[in-house]
């Protein structure tokens, strides 16, 4: 409470089977904060996709890969081989 969370880009665009970087920014990053990700499609709730503390973390669904910065204070998440059902909002949070 009372310090920013996250910043994330408002747009990412690929086009189907190019991977693709979503990153985000999480400056006041406490010890012991999880990063989390999530993606939510039009009309439909929240779906998790992975979280970490640290290093890299592989994203199964889609496939891909969360990378976590050394000082922790922004995270990417790499999504591998993109389809058209795969664009949907996705978002980080602590």
């Amino acid at each position: 409470v009372g310090r920013a969370q996250v910043q994330q880009e408002e747009t990412a665009e690929t086009t189907e089977g190019t991977g693709i970087s979503i990153n985000c920014s999480h400056p006041n990053i406490q010890t012991g904060d999880f990063i989390l990700w999530y993606r939510q499609f039009s009309g439909r709730g929240p779906e998790f996709l992975v979280r970490a503390l640290q290093g890299s973390q592989e994203v199964r669904s889609p496939p891909g890969r969360l990378s976590v910065a050394a000082d922790r204070r922004s995270s990417a998440l790499w999504l591998a081989r993109p389809r058209r059902g795969d664009a949907a909002l996705y978002s980080c949070a602590l």
